[in-house]
């Protein structure tokens, strides 16, 4: 039995069926709305993210259709990290309303055969050695289905997370940003603008159809209790405070509150029940990652678990989906955490720490640039179990590959890719690996010297040998741990 259930139709729950069916595994995403929320929560891409979709090949609608914006926030610092500095074809975030974004990727799930069954809601389950039964609430009534595998995408909020006994600790709510979608009659220049200070921080960012998103916080909304519905009134005037005007706002598409409760699920996986997205993690939205991060859960998952349905994997590769995505969601809450203090920094020393870092993200670009990495996932890595090669467990870059092609464009059909860049005529053959010949890389120090890259389907490398290595290339390509022999 291949079929794996997924409980959850957003972004994270539909990128995952379109992996796991790019192995061919048979998918039932179940979602409860019958239909799309219209309201977008998120509203930015990030770099890393336009790179998984690339090395897909869907990216192209979404940078057709999203605004470019080259620069980036921490924690609603004056300056803004300059993205123009990173290496990858996509120096930018990406402002697309989230409910494009699921459109889109719906459209991509469905292409690849994946099944979505809308208006089904997962209730409960039970899992043993063999498979899962889920229980499903459907429009025609309640029903089983049976799974190899589950994977809750079913947000912070989690049936699938709760019902499998998986603990969620971390930290109630604080304080309380706000958000409104309104139209705008004097709207602000600029891409994005934002103004803060003792009376609280606003931004202002341009959507499609003459609607703006007005997102903030200020003090008047710390405490542990919600602070009730959030009106048009009451929105003016916060803005007023903190930007001296209301840019002539009316006509609300939507307002909406939300809080910095901080949580993380224990293990995202408990048997044959695992977890990606908001089902494992819980932040304050601040700087736009929290979409990103659930597509790369699932990018990460993806060819794991359809390895594992395959019986190609080896043992523990699973189990390495938790031990990589874990550490990634706790470095989330971190960052999500410290920007929340500094959006609240609102004491004269905290203007003061404000102060202070704008001035380092303007004057130290090594400083703008590892939080632009930090930030864009581009600097997220993952630590081999053994001594290896300083390459091994970091994303690759877009590498130029012989014949006009690249690694993106090579990474499309889901397969480890093997990069030789000896120049021999006859790169080495690996089982399980598309092989391809590669000039060597300029102005990246770190790949000067690799003879060989073993690069996995998530776009990271499993294995690299420089030119004064004995060993050679890894031998196979179907899991977490290679096999060498010497050098031909």
């Amino acid at each position: 039995m291949e079929h794996v259930v997924i409980a959850g139709g957003g972004p994270t729950g539909l990128w995952l069926a379109a992996e796991l069916r790019l192995a061919g595994t048979p998918v039932t995403v179940l979602e409860v709305l019958h239909e799309r929320a219209p309201h977008s929560k998120a509203l930015t891409l990030h770099p890393r993210t336009l790179e998984i979709l690339a090395f897909r090949g869907v990216a192209e609608p979404f940078l057709a259709e999203g605004r470019r914006i080259p620069s980036g926030h921490f924690g609603g610092l004056d300056e803004r990290m300059d993205f123009g500095a990173l290496d990858t074809p996509y120096p930018f975030t990406l402002a697309l309303p989230q409910a494009r974004t699921e459109e889109l990727l719906e459209a991509h799930a469905v292409a690849s055969g994946a099944e979505i069954r809308r208006g089904h809601r997962v209730t409960g389950l039970a899992q043993d050695a063999d498979g899962v039964d889920v229980e499903v609430a459907g429009p025609d009534g309640p029903y089983t289905l049976r799974a190899a595998y589950v994977v809750g995408c079913d947000g912070t909020r989690s049936t699938v997370r709760e019902a499998a006994g998986i603990a969620f600790p971390g930290t109630d709510a604080t304080t309380w940003g706000w958000l409104g979608d309104v139209v705008l009659d004097a709207p602000p220049e600029g891409a994005v603008y934002a103004a803060s200070g003792p009376a609280g921080g606003v931004m202002v960012v341009p959507m499609p159809d003459g609607v703006h998103r007005i997102v903030g916080g200020d003090p008047d909304s710390n405490g542990p209790d919600h602070p009730g519905e959030l009106t048009l009134d009451a929105l003016r005037a916060k803005v007023t405070r903190i930007a001296g005007t209301d840019f002539g706002m009316r006509d609300p598409r939507w307002l909406s509150r939300f809080g910095n409760a901080t949580r993380q699920a224990a293990a995202y996986r408990e048997g044959r029940v695992l977890l990606a997205g908001d089902a494992a993690h819980m932040h304050y939205p601040a700087g736009g990652v929290g979409l990103n991060v659930g597509l790369q859960d699932a990018t990460n998952l993806g060819w794991k678990l359809a390895a594992t349905l395959a019986g190609t994997a080896p043992d523990g590769l699973l189990d390495s989906y938790h031990a990589e995505r874990h550490p990634v969601g706790a470095d989330l809450l971190l960052s999500t955490r410290a920007q929340t203090a500094l959006m609240n920094a609102r004491s004269p020393e905290g203007q003061d720490l404000r102060t202070l870092l704008s001035g380092l993200i303007a004057t130290v670009p090594a400083f703008s640039r590892s939080l632009a990495e930090r930030l864009s996932a581009l600097a997220v890595a993952y630590p081999p179990a053994s001594p290896a090669h300083p390459l091994t467990g970091h994303r690759a870059p877009n590498l130029e590959l012989a014949g006009g092609s690249d690694l993106f464009t090579a990474l499309r059909p889901g397969r480890y890719v093997l990069v030789d860049f000896t120049g021999t005529p006859a790169p080495t053959q690996v089982p399980g690996a598309d092989v391809y010949a590669a000039p060597r890389p300029d102005g990246r120090p770190a790949w000067s010297t690799v003879r060989t890259a073993l690069i996995r389907p998530d776009g990271h490398v499993a294995r690299a040998s420089d030119e004064a290595d004995t060993d050679g290339p890894a031998l196979r390509a179907d899991g977490a741990t290679f096999e060498t022999s010497p050098r031909p």
